[in-house]
Order: structure tokens, then C-alpha cells, then sequence
């Protein structure tokens, strides 16, 4: 990729030139070649600049994986604005928290959707800089994108913006969780945001011919950057799934001859062992790829025997390295595939701190990643991207690892108490403050316990105060009155003291040892 080519309007310019006939995005709704996806974009970021977005304005998206979030992550960027993804299962308190510290004017939002409203319960006297909500139709037609889109009509403006922007300009920021319980925004550059996909793509060998069955949501790494901006790149075909259904997701493969199918390890283990998967026909199948929790031998094994999938790959990556880091290669066996993360990609190097290499047992210590695709830093917060990154350019994961005498990553346990609950990143201080303000607790900590479909879930051990009558049941159902579902802990168990370190903080690999 040239220079010239390191901004996402210069690469659908590209695409929409080379391919422009070829089915960039195909919905049940709605199936866009490369040139009508450019048309889209250019339109709607016509209607963004209509409406006062400025250079560098945030853009927010609130909406499960519709062919509008690929319209308006794009035009967001071809307006010269930037790209703020909101998680669909974020409460309202949730959303606005990153609506208010990003001061977007504009969000693009879901309608109703699975029956609830969380848009409409946003507090808009708390988000002055919120000018615009455009709502995209979902359960019910009550969306205004229509009317929002008619408005772009000055492309030529759109095209000046596009034109201007640049390599290092912020394409993106997502938010992870910090440990101290309040997310941080991690800034990628456009070049970032290209350049480790396509690595990743390379991995995989995806070209034009693929079509990409995307069931990763798009407000995250995975679907984002991994689903739309690998098919941006190659000219493969994306077909999104709103919500993920094991028999339409198969129907899906054989009616569309989907090729690539990346997904968690519960995605695969649910298609293997669904009681119909002998009605469809999944043959076209060819690349994989899973991560995000620990993948069991016999998985990767019965993908390649069972599904027939030519290429499965694990691979590890980290928001703040613009959602990528280590990969596996066509050519690596299944156990090195199902128990490692395979070697540092997109120019990427990659440490092991703290521990001496001795060339025969990996040496274990905090994985350090450097490299050009390294975030830009945390939004707001000099020092916390100063103690993310050294002064050495070092990016410090918070994951524990070592190397194998292949140069294979393997990840063995986290410094922080993050666990990944159905492939989200959960940190248990955010529940923990959760907790602090319900009435009846007097102490409480989370940790992760393993689960067979989500590979971990939260369990919370809580402290009562004298004479209240907390039950399991209340404690749950109030963590998610205020948390998204997969942070809500799953189980409680009810204790009379935490064991704590004389610094006072709670020992959680007692608590690990008590579940």
C-alpha cells in the first residue's frame, strides 16, 4: 500500500476504480458494488458536512451490523471526521459517557432494536454537543436516515474533505475498559487502521474472490477492523449478519458460498455440534479464524476435518495495537494453531519482559509489542498512555506469555483481572464500582470463572452489611439495570470477609481458588 493509498477515502477511490462492478456489501436489504458503496459514502458524507461536521469531529455509531455502520464508517472518514464505535449492548448511561467525553456532535444510532430503545433513554441535557441523531430503521421503521442522506448534495465538498486527508490523521477511536473501572478511547491513525488489517489479510490470503459471512460486530476490533476493512482492502464481498443465529448464519454460508468465517471459538463449537448442520451445505468454506479465549485441540482439529476449512488461524491482538499483534500462518499444524497465537504481524516486534530466554522453556513475562501500528494514545490521558507505551516506543499488553523456540506466542495469564466473557473484554473493577453503590453491599470483588459457552463469565463475592437481605437474584438483576449483559456477573457467592494484602487489596487468586 502506498503512501497515497494509507487513507481509508484514497482506498475506497481505489477499489471503487479497480472493482467497480464487483458486490462490496450484500444485505437482505440492500446489495452495493464498490462504485454504488462509494456513491454511499460520498452522499452521506455530503449530508455529515451539511450538518456541521467539521474536520476532526467525532462520529459516533450506535447500531448492530447493518450496511448503513459500513455507509457512515466510511463517510465519517471521507468527511474527515473521526469514527467513535458504541457497543449495542451498552446501556444508556453507558453510551453517554462516550458520547459526552468525545463531544460528537453527530450519532448515528439503531432504531429500536431486540425490543428495547436505549437511544431514547440517552440524557441529552447532559450532551450539549450532541446536535444531530440520525436513527437507522431497525425492528420497527422509524428510522430518519432517508431524510438524513437526501441532504447530501454539495459532493463536491465531500470530495475536497476526502482529498485532504492524511496518513497520521485520527481515523478512529475505541474505547477498552480500563482497570480502574472507566474506559479509555484509544486514538488510531488511518495508516494504523490499514496496515494491520491487511497483515492480517495476507495471513489469510484474502483476495477479491472471497465472500466474507462478518457475524464480529462491527462496533469492535473484529468486525471493524478485521471484517470491513479487510474487504475494503481486497475487494472481498462483506455480508453481515445483524445477530448471530447458528442455522441462519449456515444458511447464510450456502446460500451466499461464503469463504471466510472468522469468529470465537463458541461460534465454531455451536455450528460443529448443531443437530441440522447436515442440511447445509458448507463447502465453500475455506478461511478461519479465532482467538480471543483459549481454543481446544480438538476444535481446530474438527474445523479442518469436519467443516473442511483449509486455513484455521488463532490470532492475538490488543485495542491499543490497533486491534492486532500475532498471528498463525497457513502452514502452522493444529496444536500450534489451537495453543499459540502464532508470530508478530504487520511489522510488529515482539518482547517478553521481566525473564530470560533460555532457549529451551519459554521464558514467561509481560508481552511488550512495538511498532509502527502501535496506538497514537489514549484520548484525554497523557498519563496513562505514558505508563501504557515507554519511552523506548514499547506498548506494556498487561498480558503475561513467552515464546516458544518457533517464535510462537504463547499467552499463559493476565497481569490485569480482565477475563473475556463471549469475546468481550470485561474488567471486574467497572462491575466492582457497580456494586460499591448497591444498597446492602459492603465490599465486593469480580473475578472470571470458566464457562462452556462464553469461555468465562463474572462471579462476584459480596460482603453484606449488617441486616440486609441481599439475594443472589436482587444482585444480578441490578448489575444489569446499569452494565451491558455480558458484564453482569452470572453468579454470586455471599462471604463474611474478602481476603485482602496488607496494602489492602483484595487477593483474587484466593477467590480463583475458592470457584
Amino acid at each position: 500500500m502506498t503512501s497515497g493509498q494509507q487513507t481509508t477515502p484514497a482506498v475506497l477511490d481505489r477499489i471503487a476504480r479497480e472493482l467497480p462492478d464487483h458486490h462490496a456489501l450484500v444485505t437482505a436489504e440492500k446489495t452495493l458494488t464498490y462504485a454504488g458503496l462509494r456513491a454511499e459514502v460520498r452522499q452521506a458524507a455530503a449530508a455529515m458536512i451539511d450538518l456541521g461536521v467539521g474536520v476532526g469531529d467525532r462520529v459516533a455509531i450506535w447500531s448492530p451490523n447493518t450496511w448503513h455502520w459500513v455507509v457512515a464508517c466510511l463517510a465519517t472518514h471521507y468527511a474527515g471526521a473521526v469514527v467513535v464505535p458504541l457497543n449495542t449492548r451498552y446501556t444508556a448511561s453507558e453510551a453517554g459517557d462516550i458520547l459526552a467525553r468525545t463531544e460528537a456532535p453527530l450519532l448515528i444510532a439503531m432504531g429500536e432494536f431486540l425490543g428495547a430503545d436505549r437511544v431514547a433513554d440517552l440524557d441529552r441535557a447532559a450532551l450539549p454537543a450532541l446536535r444531530h441523531i440520525v436513527r437507522v430503521p431497525l425492528d420497527s421503521d422509524d428510522g430518519n436516515w432517508d431524510e438524513f442522506v437526501a441532504r447530501g448534495v454539495d459532493l463536491d465538498a465531500a470530495d475536497a474533505r476526502a482529498a485532504a486527508v492524511a496518513p497520521d490523521d485520527v481515523s478512529d477511536i475505541l474505547f477498552t475498559s480500563g482497570t480502574t473501572g472507566r474506559s479509555k478511547g484509544v486514538l488510531c491513525a488511518h495508516r494504523q487502521s490499514l496496515s494491520a488489517p491487511a497483515a492480517w489479510a495476507a495471513c489469510g490470503e484474502v483476495t477479491s474472490a472471497d465472500r466474507y459471512l462478518c457475524i464480529n460486530p462491527f462496533f469492535h476490533n473484529f468486525g471493524y477492523k478485521a471484517g470491513i476493512l479487510v474487504c475494503l482492502q481486497t475487494g472481498a464481498t462483506l455480508i453481515p449478519m445483524l445477530t448471530f443465529d447458528p442455522e441462519r448464519a449456515m444458511r447464510a454460508v450456502q446460500d451466499h458460498r461464503a469463504t471466510v468465517l472468522p469468529g470465537p471459538p463458541t461460534i465454531y463449537q455451536t455450528l460443529l455440534d448443531h443437530p441440522r448442520r447436515g442440511d447445509y451445505d458448507l463447502s465453500s468454506l475455506r478461511f478461519a479464524v479465532t482467538g480471543a479465549a483459549t481454543v481446544p485441540v480438538v476444535l481446530i482439529e474438527r474445523m479442518q476435518s469436519e467443516l473442511d476449512i483449509d486455513i484455521v488461524l488463532t490470532a492475538y491482538g490488543l485495542t491499543e495495537a490497533s486491534g492486532f499483534g500475532t498471528m498463525c500462518r497457513s502452514d502452522d499444524n493444529a496444536v500450534t494453531v489451537a495453543t499459540t497465537c502464532g508470530r508478530p504481524i504487520a511489522d510488529f516486534e515482539l518482547r517478553i519482559d521481566g525473564a530470560a530466554t533460555n532457549g529451551e522453556e519459554p521464558s514467561t513475562g509481560e508481552v511488550l509489542l512495538r511498532g509502527p501500528n502501535v496506538m497514537l494514545g489514549y484520548l484525554d490521558d497523557p498519563a496513562a498512555t505514558e505508563a501504557a507505551i515507554d519511552s523506548e516506543g514499547w506498548l506494556h499488553t498487561g498480558d503475561v506469555g513467552g515464546v516458544d523456540a518457533a517464535g510462537n506466542l504463547r499467552i499463559t495469564d493476565r497481569l490485569k483481572d480482565m477475563y473475556i466473557c463471549g469475546g468481550f473484554n470485561v474488567y471486574p473493577a467497572e462491575i466492582e464500582q457497580v456494586l460499591a453503590r448497591l444498597d446492602g453491599v459492603a465490599d465486593a470483588a469480580v473475578i472470571g470463572v470458566p464457562d462452556d459457552r462464553l469461555g468465562e463469565v463474572g462471579r462476584a463475592f459480596i460482603v453484606r452489611r449488617p441486616g440486609a437481605e441481599l439475594d443472589e437474584q436482587s444482585v444480578i438483576a441490578y448489575t444489569r439495570e446499569h452494565l451491558a449483559n455480558f458484564k453482569a456477573p452470572r453468579s454470586v457467592r455471599f462471604v463474611e470477609v474478602l481476603p485482602r494484602n496488607p496494602g489492602g487489596k483484595v487477593v483474587k487468586p484466593l477467590l480463583r481458588e475458592r470457584a
